[in-house]
């Protein structure tokens, strides 16, 4: 171990921060990308089969779902799955939270539904519950679960149901140890595009613009770290905008919310939220890598600066990567959130949080706690 260096810090120094398994997780992802793929090869048959099967119904209705970070995942990917589909079956992204708490709203029995549930540990009682209710309710549903840990509930119950249900079970590195979701994100984002959306040259791209990032720019980052912010706002369009909604979670998590954090799309931004930017705050802006859409990104950018209202005021495209590959955002996000999670990492050691462990009253948890889940009883 006293060899290892993660975000350009030893083992030792990481450790006495309490962010070993934040730093090591985040600086892994670009091999554990690689070893996703690797695996996704063997996965073949079996799983094209699972999907073939579902995708030629032509009412589908395709439901992406998670708790927090991993509903973010879906919320990422559902425009973009949405295009790969020709037979009008439609993809939205539901988080669990909101499928437990109103399951009659938004779980409808006249439409065959796949529902893909995302999971770290399986084990969040909202997954379980989501499952359970689209079981309740749905009389044509098959199960998609991509998941982190094979031992899990969400993997037991795959396989308890295999003629309509089909495990995806990542390799166990992508089961975080750490308290914040990073290659586990990461890692079932990946998943989803290689099953829905693959694309060998943009992997191989994005592989090494995420190693460029960890080897290149750690220096950046870490400037834009130690910048004296109160607040921080991350802004980006189309999956850029999850991107940025995961970016202000990761930030406002590792910093125990000593940090507030404000997510938006840059047209949106002027619709109120631009409010908050004063003097205390550092602004973030994810560039999208089509031109079109990037022209309204560089128009707020060109605004705020005139502004001269935050603190500071970056941006993170292609350019600052260091590329002029061709990439959809879908899949430029997966250097982006390596940036992010490097940000908000250093961000906590800075102001001495353990991004380890950065609430250790116990007030959020690794797994959910405290959920009481009612019974749904037939009207």
């Amino acid at each position: 171990m006293a060899t290892e260096n993660y975000l350009s810090l030893s083992a030792a120094e990481l450790q006495q921060k309490k962010a070993y398994w934040t730093a090591r997780e985040i600086s892994q992802q670009p091999a554990l990308w690689q070893q996703i793929a690797s695996e996704h090869q063997g996965r073949g048959v079996a799983l094209n089969a699972f999907l073939h099967a579902q995708l030629a119904k032509p009412n589908l209705r395709i439901i992406l779902t998670g708790a927090g970070t991993s509903a973010y995942i879906g919320k990422a990917l559902a425009a973009t799955l949405q295009q790969q589909l020709t037979l009008g079956q439609r993809v939205e992204a539901i988080a669990t939270t909101d499928l437990v708490s109103h399951p009659t709203l938004y779980l409808d029995a006249r439409a065959p539904t796949l529902l893909i549930s995302y999971g770290r540990s399986g084990n969040s009682p909202e997954s379980i519950a989501a499952v359970d209710l689209a079981e309740q309710l749905l009389p044509q549903c098959a199960h998609l679960v991509i998941t982190c840990n094979a031992e899990g509930k969400l993997a037991q119950f795959c396989q308890q149901q295999p003629d309509r249900s089909y495990l995806y079970a990542l390799p166990a590195a992508a089961h975080d140890q750490s308290f914040a979701m990073t290659s586990s994100f990461s890692g079932m984002y990946l998943a989803t595009l290689l099953s829905f959306n693959p694309e060998p040259a943009a992997l191989n791209t994005v592989i090494a613009l995420a190693e460029q990032v960890l080897s290149t720019q750690l220096a950046t980052i870490k400037q834009q770290a130690l910048l004296p912010c109160k607040r921080v706002v991350f802004l980006g369009s189309g999956p850029l905008q999850a991107l940025a909604q995961e970016a202000a979670l990761k930030y406002l998590e590792l910093t125990a919310g000593a940090i507030l954090s404000h997510y938006e799309s840059p047209l949106g931004f002027r619709h109120g939220p631009k409010s908050l930017v004063d003097g205390d705050t550092f602004i973030l802006l994810l560039e999208s890598a089509q031109p079109y859409s990037r022209q309204y990104d560089q128009d707020l950018a060109a605004e705020l600066k005139h502004d001269q209202q935050a603190l500071a005021l970056a941006s993170l495209s292609l350019a600052t990567l260091g590329s002029d590959a061709q990439l959809s955002d879908a899949w430029l996000l997966l250097p982006m959130v390596v940036w992010c999670q490097a940000l908000a990492c250093f961000k906590a050691m800075a102001l001495g949080v353990s991004p380890d462990n950065p609430c250790p009253g116990g007030q959020v948890n690794r797994v959910v706690q405290g959920v009481t889940l009612y019974p749904l009883l037939a009207e």
